[in-house]
């Protein structure tokens, strides 16, 4: 017997829209999350894309709103890490940071993704002091400065066109010829003035004392290196899927790490489900990560009752 009917484990868009629809099937829901509720969507300024009309609100508000809806169905919540999972037939038993331990029928795993790393000289010894992942965070201390943001998808062209509200000096650059992003957020950021964009460059050193002072470009097609003064440097080059716990459940993944699943979510682990950005062939936006908390909780509601 457990404690509990679902465990859910990450709190972005997937796995609090999964506490809401799960907790509204009359299950006993647990939410742990190691850091905030939110996830990913804590560094969305204005989400303009969800569909309906939420009056242009952040992602924190967003998240907050998910929050309490998930609550007023009876959703609870756990702030901390998860040690490890283990299953002795048909119940997870969840090992906490605070050393106790939860069990369940079923788990749901909306670890997310966490930002990938250049791994060039000096990203990590000036992360903090001009290197960023979070221009919602950290923008504000670069106001009417120098400001060098790294990528060719969504995240890039939202967060530059954020940075672009604070000053005139952007360099966006992306190491191929052409933006994977959605075209109209490209169009956006081709058409605003405080933005310069370059193509086929990337950065080979990221230079500094106390924090940044300058970066070292590279013309992917010519070769040529160059510095440049810079007073930060906002990087979104992609995420890193957060699986760890996946791996210690034999929980199968695809050639880059993201846990593969059915269309109900469902993992090669009976009882094991898999929602949001840590997914195998997800979009990776708000909407989709909340569509997959759904169908997660709808199908793992239907397991335990079959159980």
């Amino acid at each position: 017997m457990s404690d509990l009917d679902l465990i859910i484990i990450g709190a972005g868009p997937a796995g609090l829209t999964a506490a809401q629809y799960g907790a509204r099937s009359n299950l006993k829901v647990l939410v742990i999350e190691q850091m905030s509720v939110g996830g990913q969507a804590l560094v969305i300024d204005v989400l303009e894309n969800f569909p309906g009309n939420i009056s242009n609100k952040s992602g924190y508000e967003f998240a907050m709103d998910l929050r309490k809806q998930a609550e007023d169905f009876g959703a609870s919540f756990f702030y901390g890490a998860v040690d490890s999972i283990k299953k002795e037939g048909n119940v997870f038993t969840v090992s906490l940071s605070d050393g106790t331990t939860r069990s369940a029928a079923s788990v749901i795993l909306a670890t997310g993704a966490k930002p990938r790393m250049l791994d060039v000289k000096g990203e990590k010894e000036f992360a903090g002091k001009g290197v960023s992942y979070c221009a919602t965070c950290d923008g504000n201390f670069f106001k009417n400065k120098k400001v060098f943001v790294v990528g060719g998808g969504d995240a890039a062209c939202d967060e530059a066109r954020y940075l672009s509200r604070l000053t005139d000096k952007i360099v966006l650059i992306h190491r191929r010829d052409v933006f994977r992003a959605q075209k109209a957020l490209v169009d956006r950021t081709l058409s605003n003035p405080n933005i310069k964009v370059r193509y086929n460059t990337v950065i080979k050193e990221i230079k500094g004392e106390a924090k940044v002072k300058s970066v070292l470009l590279a013309d992917t097609k010519t070769g040529e290196v160059y510095e440049e003064e810079a007073d930060a440097v906002f990087i979104f080059a992609g995420t890193v899927p957060q699986v760890t716990l996946a791996l210690g459940l034999n929980v199968k993944l695809d050639e880059n790490s993201y846990i593969i699943t059915d269309q109900n979510m469902a993992t090669n682990i009976p009882g094991i489900f898999a929602a949001g950005d840590v997914r195998s062939g997800a979009f990776r936006q708000v909407v989709t990560a909340a569509a997959d908390g759904a169908v997660a909780a709808h199908r793992a509601a239907e397991y335990i009752d079959a159980l």
